[in-house]
């Protein structure tokens, strides 16, 4: 009698907080419920951005403990495959089944393969746990972004997803700090220093885990969809072999055997791909009717272009730092504050600006403009002696462009598309980004390494000529140099003997910081096409719960959407494709957002659609007079 009552009364409990973190009737959260929620997703959020700064600080250290220095770019690949194909799986099927229990699995497969890393004997072990731990990565950044957009309506949404600015660019800072401190270490409490890199995610992540299981309770309706297995093979066709040769191509060779076979592997992937959505149509992984979608296309094709940009440049700040100016992987993190500060005030600005006006398309157009500016004026002040704190005006303008990019245009996207599939479309934009900053920052390294012998070639001629007495040293030190594989023996050369070399460095990250310049500003000529679309004032969860659905010049289909906001009933009114691309994107058909409970209404010698649905699922004075 006692355990059948303690049973009851934990089930009451369980209830009882599942109550208390649910939406009221209307679909809507109270700002201390969002708060809550959100500390969950900001826990889930830095554990995944942590993980990527602290890790490359320390991968040196962690190949060498392992024995396995020329296999450690597998470990940092077999994360990325893994990270980057699992985003659009976890966009699509949190869409189909509900955002929760797969924020969850994202959560503790990715404690699950941090603790396995921190147990890795070899490279190999490592690079399979990286593998596990990317699974779990792939949904942290993008379903958060997700279950932000069903909480909170697009109007006030910025100033919540300015929080995820402000963990993304702290974990930046800290993560090398970090890194580096933990990677000095020989042992902590008898483990390796370096396994605690992984370790320390475990508890980070329990308590992610924790808050997020007894706060997020979404309401979700299940809907039967067909899962699109094919097209998720194809997808893995098309990306593994693509982010392969984009981390080996500059070891291999771009015009390699094996960069060839990886080549023609992608494209057939991305054939059968596009084969296979065309077949699933809406229940496809990426629908392509989205692309008809004038905002989804543009935001997509954005993300690509400035995440190769954008990365591309924020990765030759640190090389640059360490290598010419000799700072220490710590040291470079804290010389990057300047950076991150200025992404925390672009975003607190566009987040308060958007909240007020309703207004977001020129932040993202502003943004290119400051980042285009900065990477100009970093190419021309940068040099073997240039003073770091002259370079922090620039970090800040940087950091405020990419405050003014980041969440305006993930705000578009979501406000541009129906409510049901915010998931799938956060996601993707979020899977551009990434794809766009991979092969940025393969392209990029590519070219500085290309650049590189010719460049200190001729400063180390120019230093030899300039004093003869230089030139042994010199000869014997570019001797040294033909791999710069690895560029730590310039910070043990006598100062007059590195300034040719730091100088061949700085000469040759001058070239692409103007590279990447040139591909940012493609962006902005990009974003001019996005559409300045009125933002709605429901959540995501609202919008459904009412029916709300996106403008159309169609009658018929709009009383259809009405009789479905005022059935009580599950079932879907009947959607054609056409109408699922989001007709709101052309600027003269732009008007005020849905408000709850609002019906579109047909005219007189028109037919109201309300034929289609069950005359005992009509409320009262409802039906049909006829």
């Amino acid at each position: 009698m006692t355990q059948t009552s303690d049973r009851t009364t934990g089930a009451e409990r369980r209830t009882a907080r599942a109550a208390a973190a649910a939406p009221d009737a209307s679909g809507a959260f109270t700002h201390r419920q969002i708060m809550t929620i959100l500390g969950g997703l900001l826990l889930g959020m830095f554990l995944a951005a942590l993980d990527q700064t602290v890790v490359s600080t320390a991968i040196r250290t962690i190949a060498d403990d392992l024995n396995g220095y020329d296999l450690q770019a597998w470990a940092t690949t077999a994360f990325l495959i893994t990270s980057t194909i699992t985003t659009p799986l976890y966009g699509k099927l949190s869409d189909m089944y509900g955002r929760r229990p797969f924020y969850l699995f994202a959560i503790a497969v990715f404690v699950l393969g941090s603790m396995l890393c921190g147990l890795a004997d070899t490279m190999y072990q490592l690079a399979v746990y990286r593998a596990i731990q990317g699974i779990g990565a792939g949904g942290l950044m993008s379903l958060a972004l997700a279950i932000i957009a069903d909480i909170v309506p697009p109007r006030e949404r910025s100033k919540y997803q300015g929080y995820f600015m402000a963990v993304f660019g702290t974990s930046s800072v800290l993560g090398p700090v970090i890194g580096g401190f933990l990677a000095g270490q020989s042992t902590i409490l008898g483990i390796t220093g370096w396994r605690w890199i992984f370790y320390v995610n475990v508890p980070l992540g329990i308590l992610a885990f924790a808050v997020v299981f007894k706060v997020l309770h979404l309401p979700h309706t299940k809907r039967e969809h067909r899962i699109d297995f094919p097209g998720a093979l194809a997808l893995i066709t098309f990306l593994v072999p693509l982010l392969i040769v984009a981390e080996q191509g500059r070891t291999w060779g771009w015009s390699s055997t094996g960069a060839l076979v990886c080549y023609a592997l992608s494209a057939l992937g991305f054939v059968l791909f596009v084969l296979a959505e065309r077949v699933y149509k809406d229940d496809a992984l990426l629908p392509l009717r989205m692309f008809a979608n004038r905002t989804f296309a543009v935001t997509s094709l954005s993300s690509i272009v400035l995440g190769a940009g954008m990365f591309g440049g924020i990765l030759l700040l640190p090389q640059y730092l360490q290598i010419v100016q000799g700072s220490s992987p710590t040291e470079a993190g804290l010389q990057m504050i300047p950076l991150v500060m200025g992404i925390m005030a672009g975003s607190i600005i566009a987040g308060q600006v958007i909240a007020r006006t309703g207004k977001y398309k020129a932040f993202p157009l502003v943004g290119v403009v400051f980042i285009v500016t900065a990477l100009v004026s970093l190419s021309f002040i940068v040099g073997a002696d240039t003073p770091v704190p002259l370079m922090f005006p620039f970090m800040t303008l940087m950091g405020l462009g990419l405050g003014f990019n980041f969440q305006p245009v993930i705000l578009a996207v979501q406000n541009a598309v129906s409510p049901r599939e915010i998931g799938v479309a956060t996601s993707s934009v979020t899977f551009f980004r990434q794809m766009g900053g991979t092969l940025g920052t393969a392209v990029f390294l590519s070219v500085l390494f290309t650049r590189l012998p010719t460049d200190i070639g001729s400063a180390v001629s120019d230093a030899a000529a300039a004093d003869p007495a230089l030139a042994p040293q010199l000869q014997a030190a570019a001797a040294n140099a033909a791999d710069l594989s690895d560029t730590s023996f310039i910070q043990e050369l006598p100062s007059a003997v590195a300034l040719p070399f730091k100088t061949g460095f700085a000469d040759s990250i001058d070239m692409v910081f103007l590279i990447a310049a040139g591909v940012v500003a493609l962006g902005f000529f990009v974003l001019l096409l996005l559409p300045q679309l009125a933002l709605r004032t429901q959540s995501g969860i609202q919008a459904q719960q009412a029916g709300a659905r996106e403008v159309t010049d169609d009658p018929n289909t709009a009383a259809a959407h009405a009789a479905g906001a005022a059935a009580p009933t599950s079932v879907e009114p009947p959607v054609d494709d056409a109408d699922r691309t989001d007709r709101r994107l052309d600027d003269d058909r732009v008007g005020a957002p849905t408000s709850v409970g609002a019906r579109h209404e047909a005219a007189p010698d028109q037919p109201t659609g309300l034929d289609s649905v069950p005359a005992d699922h009509l409320p009262d004075g409802a039906r049909d007079p006829r």
